[in-house]
């Protein structure tokens, strides 16, 4: 009769090690990429809000002010410059928060362009590198 055999104590411990290698490999990788998806979604919302922005222009000949901000997107601004031809039920059904929880920030004039939409990044602070700096479209 033959005994039915299994792994030894070394083959175990060679298997472990190499898992552990691959691990210490990709980990490292793998665990920057919620802070690179986390701004491809913030540069993506950007880009929704500033379509959304060039339909309210079309519509009104100008954007919104900086003080009506980006609510003049979901509801019709009450403060001056009143839009003549502001669309019935907006433009948004509701404003995105960043990725980070936050509002967007907008600007009219922009710094960078005629308007400016954009995320203070992680830190919610102006300025800043990497996953801390600010996310223009």
């Amino acid at each position: 009769m033959r005994r039915a055999r299994g792994f030894t104590l070394i083959e175990v411990m060679v298997v472990v090690v190499i898992l552990g290698l691959l691990a210490a490999i990709i980990v490292p990788k793998v665990m920057s990429r919620p802070d690179e998806a986390r701004a491809v979604a913030a540069k993506a919302d950007i880009a929704a809000l500033t379509q959304a922005l060039k339909l309210y222009r079309l519509d009104n000949t100008a954007y919104p002010s900086t003080d009506q901000g980006l609510q003049a997107l979901v509801a019709r601004p009450a403060t001056q410059p009143i839009p003549a031809n502001w669309k019935q039920g907006g433009y948004l059904d509701r404003l995105p928060k960043d990725p980070w929880g936050r509002e967007y920030l907008y600007l009219n004039p922009g710094v960078r362009s005629e308007i400016e939409v954009f995320s203070l990044g992680a830190d919610g602070q102006p300025g800043g590198e990497g996953t801390n700096g600010d996310i223009h479209y």
